[in-house]
């Protein structure tokens, strides 16, 4: 069995229907620095420093900077435990698209004929399948739905909204040979889709 950290990246300087791949803005920076002091030293303390995975996105990827250079080490990119990937390239569109999937289900969202293309539950299920090869106590730094995907697995549950992580909270999960198991959730906030 291993431990899973998920943490929400923290608040991007822009949202999804204003641009394509925002860093943080100041509340996020400190929020970063936040999630580092507080997780950092419990995590080594019982354990050492963890493997940090983070998703390519920038929002991610500065959210683990402050954990990665307490432990002094580099994060490493994996992009399937990124943000969840969008019908079209039009960012007032792409907000839309994500306020109306937002309050179904996966199936719901397979069905829907102006998603485009995209393999959604595919992409949920690699997520998932990603997270059960993990072998080994692991930080994610990674997003709102990515994580929700990720819980809604393990409790068997459909909905793409499971429940509503507040950026840099941490959420755990353990991997076992019957899949992920849900430990514990992270802090809920009210979460607008920007």
């Amino acid at each position: 069995m291993a431990r899973i950290y998920m943490i929400r990246h923290g608040k991007a300087a822009a949202g999804w229907a204003a641009d394509p791949d925002p860093g943080l803005d100041a509340e996020g920076q400190a929020q970063a620095e936040a999630v580092a002091e507080h997780l950092g030293p419990a995590l080594s303390e019982k354990a050492g420093p963890l493997p940090v995975l983070t998703s390519p996105l920038k929002r991610c990827r500065e959210t683990s900077i402050p954990l990665a250079r307490m432990w002094s080490l580099v994060p490493v990119v994996e992009p399937l435990v990124s943000e969840i990937p969008s019908p079209t390239d039009d960012l007032e569109a792409r907000g839309a698209w994500l306020r109306r999937i937002m309050p179904g289900t996966w199936a719901d969202i397979a069905k829907d004929q102006t998603s485009g293309t995209v393999d959604f539950t595919g992409w949920r299920d690699a997520l998932v399948q990603r997270l059960q090869r993990i072998e080994q106590d692991t930080v994610i730094f990674s997003h709102f739905i990515a994580i929700n995907a990720a819980v809604g697995a393990a409790k068997g549950n459909d909905s793409v909204v499971v429940f509503r992580p507040d950026n840099c909270s941490v959420t755990q999960l353990e991997t076992s040979s019957d899949g992920l198991h849900v430990v514990s959730l992270g802090r809920e906030a009210d979460t607008v889709v920007r």
